[in-house]
């Protein structure tokens, strides 16, 4: 499951706060839009949306595989969702989900995904359900849960497992420094009015960058996605306060 180690590596693992399918599935196709070498030849979140309502990728047992495939060359992208209070999928089961993993497959690649969705079929059923993930009780549980499955699955030999693996340790162990924070943040943005919003993060320069753009303001007072200032802007829930300032919910993605 070397895509899916790749994208635990590289930080596309997040919590899925919103239960609405299309919200989530919307937030985890920018993750991989975000990846320089994601094709853009293809709207990917066009296309993931127009696939599921044709045919819904819920696998079973709490797990959804959304993907789109594409002709020619690359490589093999996924980005991890994680629903601790589960979506309402439509999966043949019934059953909520709580992990999404999607996948962007080049035609080269098909061979790949099918043996990474059989490897962690595989998985799910060794444990028998989803709810180690289910009821974990933070991303990096699931995080360390994912990475159990990876390492009892992944079809390389032991030794690259375990230099993967130590790649992965060391990038985590980097989440509380300046890296992984220019990597990925939390943004708050809070509409004043119309013309004016107060975004609040970690990184001021971005803070400000957003803020200096009025373009933003309408954007962001109706919770749509965008890419400024280096960062491409995820809408992940609003907040309800007071309805004359509506204050949503942003994860920023470091782009390229």
């Amino acid at each position: 499951m070397k895509s899916l180690l790749g994208a635990l590596q590289a930080g596309r693992l997040v919590e899925l706060h919103s239960t609405d399918k299309e919200t989530c599935l919307r937030a985890l196709a920018h993750l991989i839009e975000a990846v320089p070498e994601m094709s853009r030849e293809v709207d990917l979140v066009d296309a993931v949306l127009q696939r599921e309502r044709s045919v819904n990728s819920g696998i079973g047992l709490g797990v959804a595989c959304p993907h789109v495939r594409v002709g020619g060359q690359g490589e093999l992208l996924c980005s991890v969702g994680w629903s601790p209070a589960g979506i309402d999928y439509g999966s043949a089961d019934g059953k909520k989900v709580h992990l999404v993993a999607m996948y962007f497959i080049p035609d080269v690649q098909k061979n790949a995904y099918l043996k990474e969705i059989s490897g962690l079929a595989e998985a799910v059923k060794k444990a028998g359900d989803i709810q180690t993930i289910a009821k974990a009780e933070d991303v990096a549980a699931v995080r360390e849960q994912l990475l159990g499955w990876v390492s009892s699955t992944i079809e390389t030999g032991a030794s690259q497992v375990r230099a993967r693996m130590i790649q992965l340790e060391a990038k985590h162990a980097q989440a509380t420094g300046p890296a992984a924070a220019a990597l990925m943040l939390p943004v708050l943005a809070v509409s004043l009015s119309e013309s004016q919003t107060l975004f609040l993060c970690q990184n001021k320069d971005l803070s400000a960058a957003l803020e200096k753009d009025p373009s933003l303001a309408p954007l962001a007072r109706q919770g749509s996605s965008f890419d400024r200032a280096g960062y491409r802007l995820l809408h992940r829930a609003p907040i309800l306060y007071d309805p004359a300032r509506p204050v949503h919910e942003y994860i920023a993605v470091k782009l390229g």
